[in-house]
């Protein structure tokens, strides 16, 4: 966070004198990519567009870039090339596709990157826009849940600034006192509960794919709207708030707040409380971080606490959520206990939205595979042994979703 004090004179500076800022954006089909271009598009005059990349929605990618006018077009998926070829023929945009490819898109000039490629396969792009010393949009959380040490340290050595995206650590931002984490008491995230927040342990355990992705509050992806529904989400946002808000795992909470008005809250040693408000809509915090250090406009509705009446909250359920419990265990653990945490639940989700597990099950897989794995204690020596224990986390993980579909 002391990076980011550092750079907010500078960036000042920049906005006072009117200045376009150049954008990329990583995973521009999903819905953090559409709610930041929706942004951009009302006030084109200030953003100049680098780079967009989707992983295999090429239609959309097509007609985004046919909107937005990028240099650059990428598809993370080789397959889709031709496709996206033929639908920006005669553009003038280049295309590109590969996973390198996106790894290049990152590393291209520019000011800001949008960091929204959904799960690990947003790491190695994300790191290289950081390298180069970008500022980005983080609304990748498994960046720091399967790297924190290693992320922040190529963050400190390139001068990089992160900004949190995602709606609770946005609003921890934008009421920290940065310079002051001794006053913090206390770090409040808030939690909508998700959609079987009312939900009896029987009835979770026929949950169908189409019911845990409808999501009460939010419009998100489906990845995310599972790991909403089994409190995974919040728990991985435990773990990134640890590397992003460094006041020590002891002085974080999670609290339940179905209304989604309070995206959370911090706590300071004299008894107040400060929190960010806001209707839950994505563009809110984007259009923090898309302007920062000043505000924007945003189209978001506007909040009416008469006409919402009252706002309700409650201590969340280990025993109905234990994803939860699990993930602060990972974090207590340190080491490699959120790397491999991070991939088992991606494959278990995976599993899951293909119809191969029912819902209880996510969670008990990603806890044996914490349990079955070795040495946690120890960290990645670096960059190359995250992507091996990713590898085969992923790995013991499938086998273990085969041995269960038997």
């Amino acid at each position: 966070m002391a990076l980011i004090a550092e750079a907010v004179n500078d960036r000042l500076a920049d906005a006072d004198a009117g200045e376009v800022k150049s954008v990329t954006i990583l995973g521009s089909t999903g819905s953090v990519g559409c709610s930041t271009l929706d942004l951009i598009g009302r006030d084109r005059s200030r953003f100049d567009l680098v780079a967009l990349t989707a992983h295999r929605n090429v239609a959309t990618l097509i007609a985004q870039a046919k909107e937005f006018r990028p240099r650059l077009a990428v598809v993370a998926d080789p397959a889709c090339f031709a496709e996206l070829k033929i639908g920006l023929a005669g553009t003038g945009i280049e295309v590109a596709a590969g996973p390198e490819a996106v790894v290049d898109a990152a590393a291209r000039p520019a000011d800001w990157v949008m960091a929204g490629i959904v799960g690990a396969a947003g790491l190695a792009p994300t790191l290289a826009a950081v390298k180069r010393g970008a500022c980005v949009a983080l609304a990748n959380k498994e960046c720091l849940v399967s790297a924190g040490p290693l992320f922040l340290d190529e963050v400190s050595r390139s001068g990089a600034t992160l900004l949190p995206v995602d709606s609770e650590h946005n609003a921890i931002f934008q009421v920290l006192d940065a310079g002051r984490l001794d006053t913090v008491e206390r770090i409040i995230l808030t939690a909508s509960g998700g959609p079987f927040r009312d939900w009896s342990p029987e009835e979770m355990a026929e949950a169908t794919p189409a019911q845990a992705v409808a999501h009460p509050r939010w419009d998100m992806g489906a990845k995310i709207s599972v790991d909403s529904a089994t409190l995974m989400n919040k728990g991985l946002e435990l773990i990134e708030a640890h590397y992003l808000f460094p006041v020590g795992e002891d002085r974080l909470d999670v609290i339940i707040h179905p209304e989604s008005i309070v995206h959370s809250m911090v706590a300071y040693i004299d008894g107040s409380v400060l929190a960010q408000l806001g209707m839950p809509d994505m563009r809110t915090p984007i259009a923090y971080a898309l302007a920062w250090p000043r505000r924007m406009a945003a189209p978001s509705a506007r909040l009416d606490l008469a006409q919402i009446g009252q706002l309700t909250f409650e201590a969340p359920d280990l025993k109905r959520f234990p994803a939860l419990s699990l993930a602060r265990e990972a974090l207590r653990i340190g080491g490699s206990a959120p790397t491999v945490l991070n991939a088992a639940n991606e494959v278990a989700v995976a599993a899951f939205l293909a119809g191969r597990i029912a819902f209880p099950a996510m969670v008990a897989l990603t806890d044996a595979i914490l349990a079955q794995s070795s040495a946690l204690e120890m960290p990645p020596a670096g960059l190359a042994e995250v992507y091996e224990l990713d590898r085969m986390t992923r790995i013991r993980a499938e086998e273990m979703v085969q041995k269960s579909s038997r």
